[in-house]
C-alpha cells in the first residue's frame, strides 16, 4: 500500500490544471518531492503547499522540483494553483489509484460518508526515481518536517 525508502517509484500518469496529461518519468532526471494532500482549499493543505511554494528557491539550489497530488478535479486545483501563487504543478488523483499506491486514503474523511482523499504523504526521489525520503501521515491535521525534507535533497 505505501512505497518505502530504496524502492523505485512507480510510474504514473494524471493530469495538471489544464487537464494535460503528465507521467512521473518526465519529472525525472532532477530530484523530485512528490507532495501528496488531501484536498486544495483546507487550511492545513494550503499552509503545507504555501510552504513548498516558499522553499522553491532553496529546492532550485538542491537541483530538485516539486509536484503536488490531491483527489481534487483539475478545475479545483487550477483555483488553488492561482489563488496561492502555486507554480509547480498539481496534479489529479481523481480516481485515487495513485493515491491508492503511494500512501492510502483517508475513507469517509471529514465525517462524509463515502467521500475519500490522499493521505498527507511526501516522497523525495532522486533522478533515477528512486525513493530516498518517504513520510506518510495517518493525521490530515499533521504538516510534514520541513527540515527533514530538505535534508533528503541535499
Amino acid at each position: 500500500m505505501s512505497i518505502t525508502v530504496g524502492q523505485k517509484a512507480p510510474e504514473f500518469k494524471l493530469v495538471d490544471t489544464e487537464r494535460k496529461e503528465r507521467s512521473l518519468s518526465e519529472f525525472l532526471g532532477k530530484k523530485t518531492v512528490l507532495a501528496f494532500y488531501p484536498g486544495a482549499f483546507t487550511g492545513v493543505c494550503t499552509k503545507e503547499m504555501c510552504a513548498l511554494r516558499d522553499s522553491m528557491t532553496r529546492f532550485s539550489d538542491l537541483h530538485a522540483q516539486v509536484v503536488g497530488i490531491s483527489v481534487d478535479a483539475p478545475f479545483a486545483t487550477k483555483a488553488f494553483a492561482k489563488l496561492n501563487n502555486l507554480e509547480f504543478p498539481l496534479l489529479s488523483d481523481w480516481t485515487r489509484q495513485v493515491s491508492k499506491t503511494y500512501c492510502g486514503l483517508h475513507e469517509d474523511f471529514a465525517g462524509l460518508k463515502g467521500y475519500s482523499t490522499s493521505k498527507r504523504a511526501v516522497y523525495v526521489l532522486d533522478a533515477q526515481g528512486i525513493v530516498r525520503y518517504a513520510w506518510v501521515s495517518e493525521n490530515p491535521g499533521v504538516e510534514p518536517n520541513y527540515d527533514e525534507l530538505t535534508a533528503a535533497l541535499a
